[in-house]
């Protein structure tokens, strides 16, 4: 008697069903001016894995895309690419709305799925109708305690792309670096958002990481 073909798909529902693909990102974010961001490098040293060989540096370009569907909620995806390590594959990632309705959820929690692609991704979203909103440079730091990754960031104008300008001469958007604390895990699995708190609170009060209100500040004028 034959054996029944085991198809990808199949293999990806059976994965979904049984919560072991990690596809929620818990998510806090804050800043910290330039003139404080050794101090807080320095304390994220001290507490996170690795002391000795010290954070990973990354140096990206991405582009954020959106395509609007039936309902009024647009797609979002991002797209990034390393700029340090240019035989590294691309990066496509969706990302959903934030969940952020529960007021005693101590961290955003929304849909997010990375996948691996060549460099022809931006001309294949293009070619499915997907819109380009804003893109932009960053360079930071990364590090990683237990499952938890902790990036400091600045971000910088896309005008510097491919032009063989030296880091410093880059214009950045703003006078501080962006703080993420996130932690990518399969559906289901709320008690990491408060071990995210308890570390958060570590930071202060060198930087405040909190959840974002993303439609409040749209209406911000």
């Amino acid at each position: 008697m034959s054996q029944p073909v085991i198809t990808a798909m199949d293999s990806l529902t059976a994965a979904l069903k049984s919560n072991i693909i990690p596809n929620q990102e818990y998510l806090l974010q804050g800043s910290v001016l330039d003139s404080a961001v050794e101090v807080l490098l320095h304390r994220l040293r001290g507490l996170c894995d690795n002391v000795d060989s010290g954070p990973e540096t990354f140096h990206d370009h991405e582009m954020c895309f959106s395509i609007r569907g039936a309902n009024l909620q647009p797609l979002l995806l991002r797209v990034r690419r390393a700029l340090d390590y240019q035989d590294m594959p691309w990066q496509l990632r969706y990302i959903g709305q934030p969940e952020i309705g529960d007021k005693s959820r101590p961290t955003i929690v929304r849909s997010s799925i990375d996948i691996g692609t060549s460099s022809t991704v931006v001309e294949f979203l293009t070619e499915l109708g997907c819109r380009m909103d804003f893109e932009y440079i960053v360079r930071g730091y990364m590090f990683r305690k237990g499952r938890m990754k902790i990036t400091v960031s600045k971000i910088f104008k896309v005008g510097q792309v491919g032009q063989g300008k030296p880091a410093e001469s880059m214009e950045p958007m703003s006078q501080s670096y962006l703080v993420e604390l996130s932690v990518l895990a399969p559906s289901g699995q709320d008690a990491i958002a408060e071990d995210m708190r308890s570390f958060a609170e570590q930071l202060r009060p060198l930087v405040q990481l909190e959840k974002i209100d993303y439609k409040r500040l749209q209406h911000i004028p």
